[in-house]
């Protein structure tokens, strides 16, 4: 499955493991995802994860996604409001 800027994903590796990140940037080139949770790691510092190393849910925030397209900037609350919401419907 491709990982795409707005979807919910879950780290497989790293001091990290077993949390929920969203990707804010893809670049498949090089193999690398930027991501953010908006806690630990935050809209300002994303954290730069290799692609094999995170597990793609296929759970996209159309919301957070739309402000990435358009250039709009993200805010660290509105991240983690978005993954709790995200978190909800992947229990459904």
């Amino acid at each position: 499955m491709d990982a795409n800027p707005g979807q919910l994903v879950l780290s497989k590796a790293g001091r990290d493991k077993g949390k929920k990140f969203i990707i804010t940037a893809v670049d498949k080139e090089s193999g690398y995802a930027h991501i953010v949770d908006g806690k630990l790691r935050r809209v300002e510092n994303p954290k730069k994860k290799k692609l094999k190393h995170l597990e793609v849910t296929g759970i996209t925030s159309s919301k957070i996604a739309e402000k990435i397209k358009e250039g709009k900037p993200l805010q660290n609350p509105e991240i983690v409001k978005e993954i709790k919401l995200l978190e909800t419907e992947e229990i459904k």
